[in-house]
């Protein structure tokens, strides 16, 4: 079938027609992909869920809070933590790590215990781990020393000073992490004497009652005593009248 000159025409620019919608189809493609990379990123704090769900950062104990926050820094201490314990319900305590020469980290753990959901011998502790991140800076400092014998001469003073600056601070997030720190403070909840009060045994005082022989023995001798007394003086003392369950006892008493 014959070709018009139109046809022709349209036959030798359709190299071109194609090339150009190549690339047209890339930039847009390219456009696109650029968009997608300058979106903003989402804030870590704007994720968090509040839900009810389990948390890695809580854990339930059958133990007062005193054991549980005793378990805790006992586990804190044999892992290389510097504890502080002020009050008996909380436990802080830092660890220093050096990864290189130029950097410097610092984990810091902070932990709440609380009264349990069922009973007084139940507890929650609340564990949160932050590290902070320090990388070494350099800093250098000039001045000039103005002689004024030599004029308007001046020498130049340098000196370098190097700094620990924090760059970075972030809770850990590791369940992991924290489910090691648990098990921990439950092997010395497990092999740990408790803590809790000794009670005293309740102490009963009474009167110890009078022994009748010897409460007997001891009128009888005073009555001796006051006869002799008598006798010494000159004085006609009467003696005086005696029982009959006495007798026995008086005569005995009597030299």
């Amino acid at each position: 079938m014959p070709f018009d000159v139109a046809s022709l025409r349209f036959l030798s620019t359709m190299p071109q027609v194609l090339a150009r919608t190549t690339f047209t189809t890339l930039v847009l493609v390219a456009l696109a992909s650029l968009a997608g990379c300058s979106t903003t990123p989402q804030p870590k704090f704007q994720q968090e869920l509040f839900d009810t769900g389990v948390s890695p950062y809580a854990r339930n104990f059958n133990a007062s809070t005193t054991d549980t926050c005793e378990a805790a820094r006992r586990a804190l201490l044999s892992q290389g933590y510097m504890t502080t314990m002020t009050r008996s319900d909380t436990i802080d305590g830092t660890k220093n790590f050096q990864p290189s020469g130029d950097s410097h980290v610092v984990v810091e753990f902070h932990v709440v215990c609380t009264p349990g959901e069922s009973a007084s011998d139940t507890s929650i502790a609340y564990v949160n781990a932050v590290q902070n991140g320090f990388a070494l800076k350099k800093s250098d400092t000039s001045a000039s020393v103005g002689l004024s014998v030599l004029g308007s001469l001046s020498l130049p003073i340098r000196s370098n000073s190097d700094a620990m600056v924090k760059i970075s601070s972030e809770t850990i997030p590791s369940g992991k992490f924290y489910d090691r720190f648990f098990a921990l403070v439950d092997h010395y909840l497990q092999t740990v004497v408790r803590t809790s009060p000794v009670v005293p045994d309740t102490v009963v005082t009474r009167e110890i009652a009078p022994d009748a022989a010897v409460d007997v023995a001891a009128r009888a001798a005073a009555q001796a005593v006051t006869q002799t007394a008598a006798q010494t003086t000159g004085e006609a003392a009467a003696p005086a009248p005696a029982s009959d369950s006495l007798a026995p006892l008086l005569q005995s008493l009597t030299p």
